[in-house]
């Protein structure tokens, strides 16, 4: 059956919904592009006149087709190169989704995105469902096919598995910007000492570069190990430059509402480093090179105006 204007209009209106739980479920903004479209061609070989709640309905095709997107992407991550990191995405990214609730900022956050890859994919709906979008778990039992009080129970787990001990700390525009900049002046300081007094004890550092640009895939733990470690990559070099094709800009932004360093060379982003503040200092540096997960923030990069950069790298 053809979808009338209408129909089509419904399902849009409910697109940047779906795609900001697609990708609070996968990790990825292209695999969430991918099953948003997979959702709407449901929808179009559906009798929509008889869907009485199409939001719901919409939400039920999307969440399980995210589940078995979940259930074999474990097994291509199995083989994948290096570490595998989300896909982080800078300030304004529609796919960001809700950021009323203090949940809701936590769910997106790339910490929390990192500790989602911990849960089995019915933890990680349950927790995504209820959390960031406050779905009940009348709701959540409905389109996961559990009963209420299954979807109680793996919610509490899921929190357990989430809840790492660390007392992360919300982080407004100015916050992300002053803790950029301090962490900057510290990485170019040719210095390890300023670094070590910024990350707390246990701090790691690790990057992914998906086999196509060379990252950190063991993490660097503790303080002393990973200032050493950024201070070394930020110490000028021609190998770097002929490694990243030049020197890119270094910008301070957010990236997942957390502080972050955007690279940008020739208007391309060629690396994203997310910061995550704790109240006891930087306790993680996530570094994204893999230029398969920087199309879409280089996309929404170059549609406003940054100024200049902070620093030239390298």
């Amino acid at each position: 059956m053809a979808l009338t204007m209408s129909d089509v209009d419904r399902f849009m209106a409910s697109r940047p919904r779906l795609e900001a739980i697609a990708y609070r479920l996968l990790g990825s903004a292209s695999e969430a592009e991918d099953a948003v479209q997979e959702t709407f061609l449901r929808w179009q070989d559906a009798d929509v006149d008889r869907i009485r709640v199409p939001e719901a309905w919409l939400t039920k095709v999307l969440t399980n087709l995210c589940l078995n997107q979940l259930t074999s992407a474990r097994a291509r991550r199995e083989t994948y190169v290096g570490a595998w990191l989300p896909e982080p995405l800078i300030a304004g990214d529609p796919m960001l989704g809700p950021a009323d609730t203090a949940e809701q900022r936590e769910s997106v956050s790339y910490a929390v995105l990192v500790l989602l890859e911990r849960l089995s994919p019915n933890e990680r709906a349950v927790y995504v469902l209820r959390e960031a979008f406050d779905h009940s778990h009348r709701e959540i039992a409905e389109i996961l096919g559990i009963t209420e009080a299954a979807s109680q129970q793996i919610l509490h787990r899921a929190k357990r598995h989430v809840a790492d001990g660390r007392a992360r700390v919300e982080i407004d525009e100015a916050a992300a910007r002053r803790i950029v900049d301090e962490f900057l002046a510290a990485a170019t300081s040719g210095r390890t000492e300023p670094l070590v007094r910024l990350l707390t004890e246990d701090a790691i550092a690790i990057g992914d570069g998906g086999g196509k640009v060379p990252a950190r895939a063991k993490a660097f733990e503790g303080a002393l190990a990973v200032a050493t470690f950024m201070r070394g990559l930020f110490k000028p070099g021609k190998a770097k430059r002929d490694l990243v094709g030049g020197s890119p800009g270094i910008y301070a932004t957010t990236a997942n509402g957390g502080p972050a360093l955007v690279a940008v060379l020739d208007g391309r982003i060629v690396g994203i480093i997310c910061l995550e503040a704790t109240v006891d200092g930087i306790a993680a540096i996530r570094s994204q090179v893999n230029p398969d997960k920087l199309e879409r923030a280089t996309r929404a990069w170059a549609a406003t105006d940054h100024g200049e950069p902070l620093l030239i790298a390298f």
